[in-house]
């Protein structure tokens, strides 16, 4: 993915007649530590929704952010010169795995999951599109539910075959895909 030019933009009306370009940008290493913190400040959301055992601060290491950075790509959206979500996208096998989807808390809601979505939905070249999520994390599944997502029968199967996560993870996760 990387090198090919992946920006689409548009003209956002945030409040009071007043337009802020929204663009959908791939994400450089250089972006490392906005990354970070917004996949840190969102998760939150997380923090007693999740097993105990599952949650800890920061919710994403920083090492565990570049060590996943290369083996995908990820992709953000730009309101003005600010990134407030970034969405992971990883082709991997006969699948693509759609990855660390975080919107900074106060620009959730206002279709920026979405349209980083679709995007990657647009990009995907396999037949088959996954998410995990949290059991637990009801208000994730209903995004992806919205989305065309459907939960995924023989789930620790797929976590096994396309994830690498710890056994306590498969256990308290669930997986939805549709079809590209």
């Amino acid at each position: 993915m990387r090198g090919i030019s992946t920006w689409s933009g548009c003209r956002s009306n945030l409040s009071a007649g007043k337009f802020v370009t929204a663009m959908i940008k791939e994400l450089s290493s250089e972006e490392t530590q906005i990354i970070y913190d917004i996949i840190n400040q969102a998760a939150f959301v997380y923090k007693g929704a999740i097993p105990e055992d599952c949650y800890h601060e920061p919710y994403m290491p920083r090492e565990e952010l570049i060590r996943e950075m290369k083996s995908m790509s990820f992709f953000g959206w730009e309101e003005g010169d600010k990134l407030v979500g970034v969405m992971g996208f990883q082709p991997i096998k006969d699948v693509t795995l759609i990855r660390h989807a975080y919107v900074l808390p106060d620009y959730q809601g206002k279709g920026i999951g979405t349209k980083l979505l679709n995007h990657l939905k647009q990009m995907t070249s396999t037949r088959q599109l996954l998410v995990g999520t949290w059991a637990d994390a009801t208000w994730a599944i209903d995004f992806y539910r919205k989305q065309g997502f459907k939960l995924m029968p023989h789930k620790d199967e797929l976590l096994m075959k396309y994830w690498d996560i710890p056994k306590r993870q498969i256990e308290t996760s669930v997986v939805l895909g549709m079809e590209v």
